[in-house]
């Protein structure tokens, strides 16, 4: 079967199309700056890049010329649309209703439309991806997998905020949890290469890149996650600032005049690495400044890994045991001061690292960065969140 990947932002279009015989990813590209000009980037193995500048109105646009690239005779990689056999769209929040991958129905839908209040960002672009793909491919199994879903076991205690409960009651604020498809991608991953049950281990997974996510992984359930009730909670990030006293905000409108929508701007795009050191929010930017002298980098830098390390040492305690930690994502899996800077002091855990190991790892692969004879197995694994979207849209499309 082959299987089609859809992520759709707020301007962009992310797409892959997997032979799942052979997990062979058969293409992938990214159609960007939807209704605002256009542009569409087509990739194949062993093929040159196909690029090319092209109005791109809205969704449907973009994903109608998704589909003649992969049919065409000189970029394609399939002879029509019929040899897909179902698509897996990438869904953000699922709400506390959608705790698992779903085929998507017109109640699906609709129930996506009531909870985009929460999900203001990721809600709408999703949800017109998949009106689009519905309009164009009706009789394609349509599949949704959720960020949200792999926190749906979380006991109630870690999910509920001490705030009065009627806002959980009646509004739903609680915490969802983001970076689900990632956290569970790696922490299966790293149980093959250990070879053994995941039911037997305790995992804590770092999802490390402009979003970042640490989760606990007990037996193969997610029991407690960094970010919460939106992607803004948690450790500092990108662009935002993870975490802070709730009362900044209040005091910013109080003292600044600042409206509640220039908090959430300056908290969700002014903040966090960028925020901090004044400089950028790309981590490489700043450890290439830290390392020329720039206090402020040097500091985004530190409060980043203390951040990640505190989280680790809070799950280890949750879970009462501690085997493995996973680093993946952009930063996880190609910044090795951040992994030295977090792993750095944790023997108590028996968190141990290879110096040499974690500066000279091999890009793309798997790779263990402990030291020999430690108590934690300390591993780098690429994530792959579109295959596992792949996987669940399979399951689900053959039933």
């Amino acid at each position: 079967m082959k299987i089609l990947v859809l992520n759709a932002g707020s301007s962009s279009l992310k797409y892959q199309l997997f032979n799942m015989e052979t997990a062979e990813v058969l293409a992938k590209g990214l159609c960007e700056r939807i209704g605002a000009g256009g542009a569409v980037t087509h990739k194949r193995p062993n093929a040159q890049p196909y690029t090319e500048e092209t109005e791109l109105a809205d969704h449907g646009v973009a994903l109608s010329r998704v589909l003649s690239l992969l049919c065409s005779d000189q970029y394609g990689v399939i002879k029509s649309i019929d040899e897909i056999g179902a698509v897996g769209h990438r869904v953000a929040h699922g709400g506390e209703q959608l705790k698992e991958s779903s085929v998507i129905t017109e109640s699906v839908v609709k129930y996506l439309e009531t909870i985009v209040p929460i999900n203001p960002l990721h809600g709408p672009p999703a949800i017109a991806g998949i009106k689009a793909c519905l309009k164009l491919m009706p009789t394609l199994t349509q599949v949704a997998v959720f960020d949200t879903s792999f926190y749906s076991d979380i006991e109630d205690f870690r999910y509920i905020y001490p705030i009065p409960y009627e806002f959980y009651e009646n509004d739903k604020i609680r915490r969802y949890g983001f970076h689900g498809t990632s956290h569970r991608y790696v922490s299966a991953e790293l149980a093959k290469i250990l070879g053994k049950p995941i039911e037997e281990l305790k995992i804590i997974t770092c999802h490390l890149g402009n979003g970042s996510s640490i989760t606990a992984v007990d037996g193969g359930k997610a029991i407690d996650t960094s970010m919460g009730f939106t992607p803004q909670e948690g450790i500092a990030m990108g662009t935002r600032s993870g975490s802070i006293d709730p009362t900044v905000v209040t005091y910013l409108m109080k003292t600044k005049g600042y409206t509640a929508n220039e908090v959430e701007d300056i908290l969700n795009k002014k903040s966090g690495l960028l925020g901090i050191s004044g400089l950028s929010n790309d981590c490489r930017n700043i450890t290439e400044a830290a390392n020329a002298g720039n206090k402020r980098a040097e500091l985004a830098v530190k409060i980043l890994a203390n951040g990640i390390k505190k989280h680790i040492g809070a799950y280890a305690a949750e879970m009462n045991g501690l085997d493995a930690v996973v680093f993946t994502a952009g930063i996880g899996e190609n910044q090795w001061n951040i992994r030295e800077k977090v792993c750095e002091n944790m023997s108590y855990l028996g968190i141990e690292i290879d110096f040499d190991k974690n500066r000279n790892f091999t890009r793309g692969i798997p790779f263990d960065i402990s030291k020999e004879g430690a108590k934690v197995a300390t591993w780098i694994i690429p994530t792959d969140e579109e295959y596992m979207i792949a996987i669940d849209t399979q399951r689900l499309a053959t039933k």
